[in-house]
């Protein structure tokens, strides 16, 4: 894996003994000696837990009119929200499909901050820096930045202990001067538990590290990898690009319509996603419960006696609800609550349609 990217915490990975993977083209840990998926997973649904995820991109668009700019771009709607607020959002092509998911953070009207995707941060700088007009500007900050995240009910503990801000709402965020450091707080995850992501500057993310770590550790929590990251944003039912969402799997199939400014006069893809929209034909992202034995992975069938009603596109055993669950993309002839089967290695394994997420936490409490 010597051609890989590699984090500003990637000793700190090491020195734990981490099992690291290939992830977006970049030598991250899945999952840390101690207990594994499982152990981590439960330590952020019950308390804490921290993640490097300093691999998502950094992105900057600035000069005047940067918002409305950007605006005109990606999907959400930026008006709905001002400085110090941020916002789901995708970048699509001109059919519809979706080229990444990311945050937009509004700094102000001339500036948003962006975190897409790993693998796809090159590709939206491309776009956006293609279509900006004179004076607006697009930088890549990959390395600028590393991305922390505390993610847990007891993550405001974690953060007050050290003098992190934690008292701003649910998909906001601060930029603050934390002990001679620049960093922003985010209330932000990927988890659905109340937590946050702490942007500092690459330099001095292994420091910002320690210390987290530390207060995280003081409270029963540990480190996480990106193997319990996935088990527990699939808990949720939130996408990941590359099996929920991607250049055949447009915004109104993945059930996200929601991240559609639909009454905006203008985004890339939206003339496609209007009649997509319209025509009610596509298939539809929905949650499957497996009620016999088995774990469902992506790709795997889905079926209604001997017909192929869908596709699994993400598929886990779930900690918290000792089963399998998965997301999947259906006809519309399959409807909430029909039972269908899923093909695991030629096996059919019985499962319940349902709308995710499938379990109930605390994120959107404030």
């Amino acid at each position: 894996m010597t051609d890989l990217l590699h984090s500003p915490l990637h000793d700190r990975h090491v020195a734990l003994g981490a099992k690291m993977a290939d992830f977006g083209g970049w030598e991250m840990p899945i999952e840390y000696p101690g207990g594994g998926v499982v152990a981590e997973h439960t330590a952020v649904r019950e308390r804490v837990g921290i993640f490097d995820v300093s691999h998502l991109g950094k992105a900057r668009v600035s000069g005047a009119g940067a918002v409305d700019f950007v605006n005109a771009c990606l999907t959400n709607d930026l008006r709905k929200i001002g400085p110090g607020q941020a916002q789901y959002t995708m970048c699509c092509s001109a059919d519809g499909g979706v080229v990444d998911d990311l945050i937009q953070y509004v700094r102000a009207d001339d500036d948003v901050f962006l975190i897409p995707n790993a693998a796809n941060t090159t590709r939206v700088v491309e776009l956006l820096a293609e279509a900006a007009p004179a004076g607006i500007t697009v930088e890549n900050l990959h390395h600028r930045y590393g991305v922390i995240a505390v993610q847990g009910p007891q993550s405001d503990e974690v953060l007050r202990a050290l003098g992190f801000p934690v008292d701003h709402d649910y998909m906001s965020f601060v930029e603050v001067d934390w002990e001679g450091l620049p960093v922003i707080v985010c209330r932000t995850g990927y988890t659905g538990e109340r937590g946050y992501e702490i942007v500092p500057a690459w330099e001095v993310a292994a420091s910002v590290w320690d210390r987290l770590a530390a207060a995280v550790a003081e409270r029963g929590g540990m480190p996480c990898g990106l193997g319990a990251r996935d088990t527990l944003r699939t808990e949720m039912g939130y996408p990941l690009h590359g099996n929920d969402l991607g250049p055949q799997i447009t915004p109104v199939m993945a059930a996200a319509a929601w991240a559609v400014g639909w009454d905006k006069p203008q985004f890339w893809g939206r003339e496609a996603l209007l009649e997509q929209r319209a025509a009610k034909t596509s298939r539809l992202m929905r949650g499957l419960v497996v009620t016999g034995r088995g774990i469902p992975r992506s790709h795997c069938e889905v079926k209604v006696g001997d017909q192929v009603v869908g596709e699994v596109t993400s598929g886990t055993f779930s900690p918290t609800r000792k089963q399998g669950i998965a997301l999947a993309l259906l006809d519309r002839s399959v409807a909430l609550g029909d039972e269908v089967v899923i093909d695991v290695r030629g096996r059919g394994v019985p499962a319940q349609v349902t709308r995710p997420p499938f379990v109930q936490v605390g994120v959107r409490e404030s």
